[in-house]
């Protein structure tokens, strides 16, 4: 039984600048296998008057192809005592080894949405739109040189926030 609580959008109050020391998990499905990467970078705020999230994804990422298959992913974000796992996460590929199992992370399901057990909240969101990046469109070049040496500009996902659950 999930130890999870639906909270209600309003009642939220994750720090967003948080992420970039904090880390979260990027999750989806995708012919019923769960796939996962780290990510401290995104953020939220409103967008066509919805609550949203959005997070950036490289191309070559195979966490990609689940997000890209499925209508819905989810945000997981952990206690500190987890950041060697969510290192090791963002490191080693899916398709190279089950990682979240040999991470000893536990996948549960909502909807078909993936996200973890251990997790202190999961947010699930509802893709709206997702574009390429291009080098052409960054005003401070400078970006450029320092974030995408390989020109392996992310995909941005805009998602609509459909719920959020923190645990007991």
């Amino acid at each position: 039984m999930s130890n999870f609580i639906e909270k209600d959008i309003k009642d939220f109050t994750l720090n967003p600048f948080e992420i970039k020391n904090k880390w979260m998990l990027i999750s989806a499905q995708k012919d019923g296998i769960t796939n996962t990467m780290t990510a401290s970078w995104g953020g939220f705020g409103v967008m066509w008057n919805k609550e949203v999230v959005f997070v950036v994804i490289r191309p070559q990422r195979y966490t990609k192809e689940f997000v890209d298959n499925a209508d819905s992913f989810s945000l997981t974000f952990f206690d500190k005592k987890h950041l060697k796992t969510l290192s090791y996460l963002g490191k080693t590929s899916g398709r190279d080894e089950d990682k979240i199992a040999k991470a000893g992370f536990t996948v549960a399901l909502d909807n078909n949405i993936p996200y973890f057990e251990e997790a202190e909240t999961a947010i699930f969101a509802k893709k709206l739109y997702a574009q390429p990046m291009g080098g052409e469109f960054f005003l401070d070049k400078a970006i450029i040189d320092r974030w995408f040496p390989e020109k392996d500009f992310h995909i941005l996902y805009i998602g609509e926030i459909t719920k959020v659950l923190e645990n007991k």
